[in-house]
């Protein structure tokens, strides 16, 4: 796959020491590329050094060819970006934003303007809504809308970072369809901590952790880490508490007078009366590698579902 977006020896250190990337080297073709990482792993970092809102300290970035420090302009015409606090301009209405932020990115023509926003809210499917001011939409609506912005300059590139947080499952899938409609026709680097945003249309990913890359290829080759780590059981609610601390727990179901646990082991076997799980999903794959290099992803166990056993 033809690079378009190259990635040398990248590290950043800021003021006081910290050092949130290290030798970061990638290329990312046309499509939707991953980055999947946990919190504070280095990846907002990465892609505000790619949109050129910081210069790494070390190493470069091109996009298309054009240096992210010494073709700031170049670059910025090529790029959208999406970050993760999108959510201003809560009094205006969201045709008003996405015209603003396409006369600042120097479409300057007033009737092509106005042709372009009206596409763009369409494609994101807020046409029906673009009256309406920012502060009653939804949480995805307003995603959408930082799609909107993102690609009212009809860029090459698009930057997403940390698109579905507070985002419901409706919503969730909505913009996973979205990312992968607009992947037909673009780079998109989509920046995550939680697998399912990925999506189908993924066929590429990096881990980072540390700020350094831990595993680059298809999604698909996850699954191996995962094999026979794997397992089912259930426990007293007293019980499954404590399961957290052993193994990291991907779902928790109420089973009549206990708790039905899904959970990956981090070092060695599955407990031995365990019922074991024979094909392991993507999430539990990327939870077994990280588990390998010391990374407990999940910050919290997660909570108990009310299933009927």
């Amino acid at each position: 796959m033809e690079a378009t977006i190259e990635i040398k020896g990248v590290g950043h250190v800021y003021k006081g020491g910290v050092e949130a990337l290290k030798g970061v080297d990638l290329q990312i073709g046309k499509g939707l590329f991953g980055l999947l990482g946990p919190n504070g792993a280095g990846k907002s970092t990465l892609m505000k050094i790619m949109c050129t809102l910081i210069k790494p300290t070390e190493g470069s970035v091109r996009l298309a060819g054009a240096d992210v420090v010494e073709e700031r302009r170049k670059v910025r015409a090529a790029i959208g970006y999406l970050p993760q606090d999108f959510g201003a301009w809560r009094l205006q209405r969201v045709e008003e934003v996405v015209d603003i932020l396409a006369r600042l990115s120097g479409l300057a023509d007033k009737k092509v303007r106005k042709e372009r926003v009206h596409a763009v809210l369409e494609q994101v499917g807020l046409d029906q809504v673009a009256g309406r001011k920012v502060k009653k939409l939804s949480g995805g609506m307003l995603r959408r809308l930082g799609v909107a912005q993102a690609l009212v300059h009809a860029p090459q590139f698009l930057v997403v970072d940390e698109p579905t947080v507070g985002l419901d499952p409706e919503e969730r899938l909505r913009f996973r369809k979205l990312m992968g409609q607009l992947a037909k026709e673009k780079t998109i680097v989509l920046s995550t901590h939680i697998v399912a945003d990925l999506g189908s249309a993924c066929r590429d990913l990096a881990l980072i952790a540390k700020g350094k890359i831990v595993y680059r290829g298809a999604p698909e080759g996850l699954l191996e880490h995962a094999k026979s780590r794997v397992f089912e059981m259930v426990l007293p609610i007293d019980r499954a508490e404590d399961l957290g601390r052993e193994f990291e727990i991907v779902s928790r179901v109420r089973d009549g007078v206990g708790i039905r646990v899904r959970a990956v082991a981090l070092h060695g076997s599955p407990p031995a009366d365990s019922i074991p799980i024979a094909d392991p999903t993507l999430e539990e794959g990327y939870l077994a590698f990280m588990a390998e290099h010391g990374e407990r992803v999940h910050a919290e166990t997660p909570k108990v579902a009310e299933v009927a056993s």
